[in-house]
């Protein structure tokens, strides 16, 4: 508990509560995760309550690309993971992981800001599938030219 003092002669205690995680929201194309950072020694890494590697399989491109923002700041192996993600694919969900790391770590220590942001890991990626226009066969291809 701590003391604070009003501007009035009176005095509150407030209790403050010591976070157990920190947390952070990544998106990336239509993927969303919730991503959670406990403070362990054991750097267990959980995806839909399932390993990250029984989660992505063997794709340890993907595995590197999420843990970039832990090993830019030094922080790889001082934390356990937990992340629900939903929706999009395989690598959509890749980038709100890691764009979701990089944002649960700012809850950590704000001072990791300047390195997360000249990495470009807090700006999420606003790429997105174009939709299909009327008269195309997808986007922007056209179906084949015929003279006659």
């Amino acid at each position: 508990m701590s003391r604070v003092y009003t501007g009035k002669g009176e005095e509150i205690f407030v209790l403050q509560i010591e976070k157990h995680y920190y947390q952070g929201t990544g998106r990336r194309k239509v993927s969303v995760a919730r991503v959670r950072l406990f403070p362990s020694e054991s750097a267990d890494f959980l995806v839909n309550d399932r390993d990250v590697q029984d989660y992505f399989g063997p794709r340890d491109f993907l595995h590197r690309e999420m843990l970039l923002p832990l090993d830019i700041t030094d922080n790889m192996g001082k934390f356990k993971i937990s992340v629900h993600v939903r929706g999009g694919g395989i690598v959509g969900q890749a980038g709100a992981i890691r764009h979701g790391i990089a944002r649960a770590l700012l809850d950590f220590d704000d001072e990791l800001r300047p390195a997360l942001k000249k990495a470009g890991l807090l700006t999420r990626d606003a790429r997105v599938k174009e939709r299909k226009k009327a008269g195309l066969k997808r986007a922007r291809k056209r179906p084949q030219y015929t003279k006659r």
